[in-house]
C-alpha cells in the first residue's frame, strides 16, 4: 500500500502522507514523494501542490527512527528531491503549499519549510526535537535564521521546545492559522486563486527568489535584467508577457496560457 495519496484537478496537485501511525518517513517514503513532486514539476498542465497528512493529528513528525533502526541509514538514498521530496527537488518552480493538520516536529517541520506558504490547523503544533537526541535539525538550521527573526529561531533550535500554531503565526512562519476542519478548503481556495494566475511569472519569482538569496543586490539584479535566469529569459519573451500588457489596456481580465 502507497504510503502517500495523490490527486489532480485541473491545475492543483495534492499530495497526502498517509503513513500511520504518525506519517513518519522512511528512506521508501521519501523516494515515492520526490518522484511524485518532480512528476509535479515536470507537467505543464500543473501549477501549484499541496501538501498535506492524513488524519488530524500528524502532519509529519519527521524521520522514521523505527525503519532507522531496522536498518534504514540517516545518510541513505531519500530520492531525487531529498528528504520528504521537497527539501532538495532542483529548479521546482511552482508554488507549493503546506497544509499543516497537526504536529509537525523535527523533520517534518523541515517538510513544511520547503513549502512556499504554510497554513496551519488551530490544533498544530511544532518542534525540533533534535538537540534532545543529539543530533542536528540540518535543515532547518539553514532556513530558519532566515525566516524568523534570528533569536527565535536559536531558541528553537538550541531548547527543542514545543510551540503552537498561533506562535508560529506571531513569528511568521505561518502564513495563516484556520479552524481545523476549515483547513483543506482555505488550502484549495488559495490553491485555486494561485492557479489562476501567471504560471510564468509564478517560476520567475521562485527563481529569483532562490538565485539572489546569498547574491549581493545587484549582482542579482544584474542577472534579472540581463535575463541570465532561464524563468526571466522565458517569461519576457511569451506569450504571457504580451497578453498582460493587453488585458490592462483592453480593461479585462488576462488569459494566461503559460506560454
Amino acid at each position: 500500500m502507497s504510503p502517500i495519496k495523490t490527486r489532480r484537478d485541473g491545475a492543483i496537485f495534492e499530495l497526502v502522507l498517509d503513513r500511520p501511525k504518525a506519517n513518519a518517513i522512511d528512506l521508501a517514503t521519501s523516494r515515492e514523494m520526490g518522484e511524485a513532486f518532480a512528476a509535479f514539476r515536470d507537467d505543464p498542465e500543473l501549477r501549484v501542490a499541496i501538501l498535506t497528512g492524513a488524519g488530524d493529528k500528524f502532519f509529519c513528525p519527521g524521520w522514521d527512527l523505527k525503519a532507522a533502526a531496522d536498518g534504514d541509514a540517516v545518510d541513505g538514498d531519500y530520492g531525487v528531491g531529498g528528504f520528504g521530496g521537497l527539501q532538495e527537488l532542483r529548479d521546482l518552480n511552482k508554488p507549493v503549499i503546506a497544509a499543516v493538520n497537526g504536529i509537525a516536529c523535527g523533520g517534518g517541520l523541515e517538510l513544511a519549510l520547503s513549502a512556499d506558504m504554510i497554513l496551519a490547523a488551530d490544533h498544530a503544533t511544532f518542534a525540533l526535537p533534535e538537540i534532545r537526541s543529539g543530533t542536528v535539525a540540518d535543515a532547518a538550521s539553514i532556513k530558519l535564521p532566515k525566516r524568523i527573526p534570528y533569536h527565535i529561531a536559536m531558541e528553537l533550535l538550541l531548547t527543542g521546545r514545543w510551540f503552537d500554531a498561533e506562535e508560529g503565526h506571531r513569528w511568521g512562519l505561518v502564513n495563516e492559522v484556520v479552524p481545523a476542519g476549515d483547513l483543506m478548503d482555505r488550502a484549495w481556495d488559495l490553491a485555486r486563486l494561485i492557479a489562476s494566475g501567471p504560471p510564468l511569472v509564478y517560476a520567475a519569482i521562485k527563481e529569483v527568489v532562490r538565485d539572489a538569496e546569498d547574491s549581493k543586490f545587484q549582482d542579482a539584479l544584474n542577472r534579472i535584467t540581463n535575463r541570465q535566469l532561464r524563468s526571466v529569459d522565458v517569461l519576457y519573451s511569451s506569450e504571457d508577457q504580451l497578453e498582460g500588457a493587453k488585458a490592462f489596456a483592453e480593461k479585462r481580465d488576462p488569459v494566461w496560457k503559460g506560454r
